[in-house]
């Protein structure tokens, strides 16, 4: 990803500013952001830590949440490492080869974020509405084909962004108001004509998420179709309840993104470091919740945590 074929205008390296207008709160602001990160990571290899060891959990939902655990981690440090070297350090250059690599993680990240929820999504309406295929429906080396073509479809939706960047004039003014490499940021750097860039950022924004999204309305229509017919109270709030983890995870995640996405383009009477900063947290807060979330709604990944736990701090270690 780093050898692009830039223009001989081009600078050599662009310049992120951080949060403008708050440089000097830079350090404060740090604290909570690293603190998150922190807290993220931990929460996210120690979900991956304990499925991979114990047998038990080898089931699909736990590979559901493994693979949303890996994207997590993937598009949070794809930022957050340099974001920090801004905040502490001042260190603000990146060259333009590591910025377009790095908005290219960043965004494929963020496509393949939503692809595990539309399985995740599909997951509970097959274990829902049709609990007796569940385990024919759903295998373990099914996840994973789904899991790949997931991440191919954000690969190649996501390459053409850096690719057609990479083939633009950039202006003399290298300076991005921001603390990352976001596409529409670098987009406006140019000197050039950025029509195809824009408009092809908002139909993935909206083609992509949105039928995502769609997909993922009319799973949970089915579902609680499904649930209201069931005649116990107790299954049917059962039912209903092993999908409220994937709702909460669902509520942080899209409105940030289409928030955030709009803002770049329209959202102009927003000041700046309100939207730099919400744009941090939408990759920061689901990182962070989502481990804790599914920690608390899931019996059985709960107590497995505690034994692991146990067995790591008990004198003989297992």
């Amino acid at each position: 990803m780093a050898s692009f074929n830039l223009t001989p205008s081009a600078p050599s390296t662009f310049t992120l500013t951080g949060i403008p207008g708050l440089e000097a709160a830079h350090i404060w602001i740090s604290i909570p952001f690293t603190m998150f990160y922190i807290i993220g990571l931990l929460g996210n290899f120690t979900l991956l830590f304990v499925v991979g060891k114990e047998q038990t959990l080898h089931k699909p939902m736990y590979l559901l949440l493994c693979l949303l655990a890996v994207t997590e981690i993937g598009t949070s440090t794809s930022i957050m490492p340099k974001a920090l070297c801004i905040f502490w350090l001042n260190l603000k250059g990146i060259t333009v080869g590591g910025c377009l690599t790095q908005m290219f993680f960043l965004h494929a990240g963020t496509v393949m974020h939503s692809a595990v929820l539309v399985t995740m999504a599909f997951d509970r309406y097959v274990a829902i509405c049709n609990p007796l295929r569940y385990t024919t429906i759903l295998t373990n080396a099914r996840i994973a084909k789904l899991g790949l073509v997931g991440l191919i479809r954000a690969v190649l939706c996501i390459l053409p962004l850096p690719l057609l960047l990479s083939r633009h004039p950039f202006c003399a003014n290298h300076i991005i108001p921001h603390a990352y490499c976001d596409h529409m940021a670098v987009a406006k750097m140019s000197c050039g004509d950025i029509t195809v860039n824009r408009m092809y950022g908002l139909v993935i924004a909206f083609v992509v998420n949105g039928s995502d999204l769609t997909l993922i309305a009319l799973s949970y229509s089915l579902i609680i179709r499904a649930a209201l017919r069931i005649s116990s109270k107790k299954a049917h709030k059962k039912a209903l309840n092993t999908c409220t983890a994937h709702i909460c995870v669902m509520l942080m995640s899209y409105p940030s993104f289409f928030f955030s996405t709009l803002t770049h383009r329209f959202g102009h009477g927003i000041a700046p470091h309100i939207h730099i900063i919400l744009a941090n947290l939408y990759f920061l807060l689901p990182t962070m919740f989502n481990p804790i979330i599914y920690g608390v709604k899931n019996k059985e990944l709960r107590e497995k945590v505690g034994k692991c736990t146990c067995r790591m701090y008990s004198p003989g270690g297992h």
